[in-house]
């Protein structure tokens, strides 16, 4: 039986986020229905808003960084041990048979993008399972999940059951394990593969820079340069185990490269780009070492241009890789991050501000105006 629920619905390329009752679609037999408790705002939902990343269609619900309680289960599941009252984190859809996906590097899906922005659900021949009250079709599933919604009809394949005890009070901040701690933390994790004694740079201080700052950390990694342009991000960044920090803005006319190079002589073994910006990205090359791996994860604009030096590459000196969703597999590193935050390694929720799923807006201009790292919103005020 169909239901109607709160959603933020985006009507059309650029149009604001606007919270109206949607109605959702029966279950498919490998679709689970699922009460939000929390989503994470991420860059990539509104860059997708503003028409810079495809989406299948407008309108659509959007929302990738959503956690909450399973209500009902379609009727064939592949993971067994799923049961309604179960509390899941939801991360990307992959198609579970190409070969990054069998090596356990589901980030690195050769259908990802198609199966995470493009279609309204798996089976492409069924209507998105999200329309509004007058019938017209919204589109749904993006990363398999539209977390922007109270209660979402979501793909199996974007929930991750997490079996350690998690209290509510501490859930919300835990909401981005699926996509922006995931690719900040398994990076490090997946990729890089750190010494302890490795040097590390990580450009950006944002919510995937500092997730990568803390999965290095939680390593053992503690040559850490972090690089921004607004002091309180960097001040932040040392409390939680940067060994230096690098203010590109107050130090614009100087050599980035240089800057680094005054805590790293030698160079950095890796440096992790979180921004996107071209000419960070540029000047930072230089702090390369030898052998290092420069490796970028922030979403660039098509036109990015990056001048290496050719003899670098072919010599083995310097490589140069992108990662996208840390190349991992969410079942694995979800529960991982999970564990170490419960640990006390992996702090993310110094970086949290929740705010009730009502105040989208305000929770949007305060991340625009810098005052939040990542905004989380609660769906109990629905």
């Amino acid at each position: 039986m169909s239901i109607t629920t709160k959603a933020y619905v985006v009507e059309e390329k650029g149009g604001p986020f606007i919270l109206k009752d949607v109605v959702l679609d029966n279950l498919e037999p490998d679709e689970i229905l699922v009460e939000m408790k929390y989503t994470g705002l991420c860059h990539t939902d509104l860059v997708v808003q503003a028409g810079l990343m495809p989406v299948g269609s407008f309108p659509a619900v959007l929302g990738h960084e959503g956690c909450g309680t399973i209500r009902a289960l379609g009727s064939n599941m592949a993971n067994k041990s799923l049961a309604p009252g179960d509390q899941v984190f939801l991360s990307f859809r992959t198609c579970t048979a190409c070969a990054p996906c069998l090596a356990g590097q589901g980030g690195a899906c050769v259908q990802s993008q198609e199966l995470s922005f493009l279609r309204a659900r798996l089976d492409a021949s069924k209507p998105s399972p999200i329309s509004l009250t007058d019938g017209t079709p919204v589109h749904g599933q993006f990363f398999g999940q539209s977390s922007f919604s109270k209660m979402a009809v979501v793909s199996e394949r974007s929930v991750v059951k997490c079996d350690l005890p998690i209290e509510d009070a501490e859930l919300g901040p835990l909401a981005p394990m699926g996509c922006g701690y995931l690719t900040g933390a398994g990076t490090v994790v997946n990729v890089l593969k750190p010494r302890i004694e490795s040097s590390m740079v990580i450009l950006g201080m944002g919510a995937v820079g500092i997730a990568a700052l803390l999965g290095a950390r939680a390593l053992g990694v503690t040559n850490i340069v972090a690089v921004d342009i607004v002091d309180e991000k960097l001040e932040l960044a040392m409390e939680l185990g940067a060994a230096h920090v690098v203010n590109t803005l107050k130090d614009e006319d100087a050599d980035l490269a240089a800057a680094v190079r005054r805590y790293l002589p030698s160079g950095a073994d890796f440096i992790i780009d979180t921004t996107g910006v071209g000419k960070v990205l540029q000047a930072a090359l230089g702090a390369l070492g030898i052998g290092g791996t420069f490796t970028l994860i922030g979403a660039m604009p098509p036109d990015t241009e990056l001048k290496v030096n050719a003899l670098d590459i072919l010599t083995g000196c310097k490589k140069i890789i992108g990662v996208i969703e840390a190349w991992s597999d969410p079942q694995q590193i979800v529960p991982l991050l999970v564990q170490w935050y419960k640990e006390g390694k992996f702090p993310i929720d110094r970086i949290v501000k929740i705010y009730p799923a009502t105040e989208m807006n305000r929770a949007l201009e305060d991340l625009k105006a810098g005052k939040v790292i990542k905004p989380v919103l609660s769906w109990d005020s629905l």
